[in-house]
């Protein structure tokens, strides 16, 4: 059965995770710097584990994390190693009980670091600042037990070809605890299911299937065989994404998203996989309950239902 997954943050409800600027922090001695970066590292293990809370009381089976909860941790100057914080040992282990938590409710995690985190980059100092970012993103992932740290297939830099070998050389100097849990995800810009399926089996990385990118870009194949080809590469619960274009699909720029999901936009083919779809909606905890509601009406069985009556949202 599908479980749907909400994307980082909240509209209505008062859940916020915080963040801070470089600037900002480099204006400080860097003792307070420090002092600073510890308290909004605490501020958002407090954050993640209300909004675990809030996905066990209203069925929402899926949590994507923000890659900035702990906020500029392998940036060139004010980054930091998590024992450099005043309450280093305490804030690993705020985010080891949200881990625990959402084990025992099953409530999915997982990542999808900023989009210019790449592999296929031709500067090579573009590509150490991604491993070292997707280190970091494994090491939380660790502490809360995420499974999926999902990345775009990156620029095609007038030869996707050349682009997508270097990805290959890349995905071979990634650690165990990356390499687990990296996936690729099509987009609507550089690269179609098509094109990054031959990488996905040679390296063993399963395919995020987002169908709205498909549908922006599409290469051939039909939503039914990229969603089976994209399911074979997974050796865990697949995930997927879905989206709805807020100017509609003949608008000018189908690749923007909606505040909410048209149903309509859900695959039928969906029906009755076990997998993760999560939510790229900007109304975000709205958009995926009405989804569920809008679903379970349509007669489709999802993995999780609300603690509360909430399919009136």
């Amino acid at each position: 059965m599908i479980r749907l997954g909400l994307c980082c943050k909240f509209q209505a409800e008062p859940i916020a995770f915080r963040r801070t600027t470089a600037a900002a922090l480099q204006r400080l001695p860097r003792a307070a710097a420090l002092q600073k970066l510890d308290q909004i590292c605490l501020d958002n293990a407090a954050a993640l584990d209300a909004a675990l809370h809030y996905c066990t009381r209203h069925g929402i089976g899926g949590f994507r994390v923000n890659s900035q909860i702990l906020p500029l941790k392998t940036h060139p100057q004010a980054g930091y190693a998590v024992e450099d914080l005043p309450n280093g040992t305490k804030i690993v282990q705020r985010f080891k009980a949200c881990g625990a938590f959402a084990a025992q409710h099953d409530v999915r995690l997982s990542f999808h670091p900023d989009q210019f985190i790449v592999l296929s980059s031709e500067n090579a100092e573009i590509t150490r600042r991604s491993l070292a970012d997707l280190a970091y993103h494994a090491e939380v992932a660790a502490w809360i037990g995420a499974d999926v740290i999902n990345i775009h297939g990156g620029g095609g830099y007038g030869d996707k070809a050349g682009a997508l070998a270097r990805v290959s050389r890349n995905l071979g100097r990634l650690p165990p605890a990356v390499k687990s849990r990296l996936t690729l995800e099509n987009d609507e810009r550089v690269y179609t299911p098509a094109e990054l399926l031959p990488l996905c089996r040679a390296h063993g990385v399963p395919l995020v299937y987002d169908v709205h990118h498909h549908r922006c870009k599409p290469d051939g194949m039909s939503v039914e065989q990229a969603t089976e080809a994209a399911l074979a590469t997974w050796d865990r619960e697949p995930l997927f994404h879905v989206s709805s274009p807020i100017q509609g699909w003949d608008g000018p720029k189908p690749s923007l998203h909606h505040d909410y999901i048209d149903p309509a936009d859900f695959p039928e083919c969906w029906n009755g996989l076990e997998a993760t779809v999560e939510v790229e909606a900007k109304a975000k905890e709205m958009a995926v309950l009405r989804l569920a509601r809008d679903l379970r009406r349509q007669g489709r069985t999802l993995k999780t239902r609300p603690c509360a009556d909430t399919d009136k949202q």
